[in-house]
């Protein structure tokens, strides 16, 4: 379903008051990699008109058993190579030897990254239940700390290293599950303590899977702070204009979309009513989780910059002048 092209929404008043510059919300962006990263002019469009926001850093996906890796290091290079960003490389442990996944961080390491997402990752297509590589990593926690490893025996063994080190710290993300993880099963309590564990092995802030409500966010942080997480946890956020996108999200994560959001776009007299319908609604939802405290905002793109930039109008978040790390 196609969308209208920026400029030809209606723009809506700011729905979260603006913050002073030193304090303004850190904003992000998840992108995916394409089959062919230098053939592929619609993808390549979104991350220049993305990296006009000025934003803290982009995400790269990489698919389940690595079958992204060769075009998920050869996007995060050629962002590293021609624009401003910062990317953040996502790892999973679906698939893949302990070595295995050292050697792909050595390549991203070479390539120059500095900040990965570490994820366990979801059971391959058609498995009923998540289970670890023979010789892998069981959980986060513990790709968190081969990644930790990983950049302590590089800086021993080079004093260069070290020094570029002290100068751009390793940076290491995970997620986080404001109703727990439905595609496991697991609760949200069970997933605070996974949190926690991955604190422990030195997560330095987290992301969230997609919600729908504020009160997802906001009471899975007071329950995460009374457990004792201290990280930064980033509420993940959709530009909720396209039932078919919302539908296909379901269907990848678990979480259902509300019905009330789907009948709000469904009952809409055109796709441009549509459209500002489902900015107005993400904009309400970027407000609530603002007001609540949460330090900035992640959008799930879909390599798609136009419903993006239109919500980011709407929050007033499109001009940021004091970019700053979350």
């Amino acid at each position: 379903m196609s969308e209208p092209a920026l400029g030809t929404t209606q723009r809506l008043a700011p729905a979260a008051p603006l913050r002073a510059p030193a304090d303004r919300p850190t904003l992000s962006f998840e992108l995916f990699p394409p089959r062919d990263v230098d053939n592929a002019p619609r993808t390549w469009q979104t991350v220049r008109a993305l990296e006009a926001t000025h934003p803290d850093f982009v995400s790269v996906t990489y698919g389940a058993s690595g079958r992204t890796r060769t075009t998920s290091r050869a996007l995060v290079s050629r962002i590293l190579r021609e624009t401003t960003l910062t990317p953040i490389a996502h790892l999973t442990c679906v698939g893949t030897s302990r070595d295995e996944v050292a050697t792909i961080v050595g390549e991203f390491l070479d390539e120059g990254v500095r900040s990965f997402l570490a994820l366990r990752g979801d059971p391959p297509s058609g498995a009923e239940t998540w289970q670890p590589h023979p010789d892998g990593l069981p959980t986060a926690a513990a790709l968190v700390e081969l990644l930790r490893r990983i950049e302590a025996d590089r800086c021993a063994t080079s004093p260069a290293q070290a020094v570029r080190a002290r100068v751009k710290p390793l940076s290491v993300a995970v997620a986080a599950f404001p109703r727990g993880n439905a595609v496991t099963g697991s609760t949200r309590a069970q997933d605070i303590q996974a949190l926690l564990d991955k604190q422990r092995a030195g997560a330095d802030f987290a992301i969230t899977q997609v919600f729908y409500d504020a009160d997802a966010y906001l009471d899975l942080v007071a329950e995460a702070r009374l457990a004792g997480v201290a990280i930064p946890i980033i509420p993940g956020l959709l530009a909720t204009t396209d039932p078919a996108r919302l539908l296909r999200t379901q269907e990848l994560t678990g979480v259902p979309v509300p019905r009330e959001l789907l009948e709000l776009l469904g009952s809409a007299d055109d796709e441009a009513e549509r459209h500002r319908r489902g900015i107005r609604f993400a904009a309400d939802l970027v407000a609530g989780v603002l007001d609540g405290g949460a330090p900035g905002i992640h959008l799930y793109t879909f390599n798609r910059h136009e419903a993006a930039l239109d919500l980011l109008d709407a929050v007033d978040l499109t001009s940021r002048p004091t970019p700053r790390n979350p």
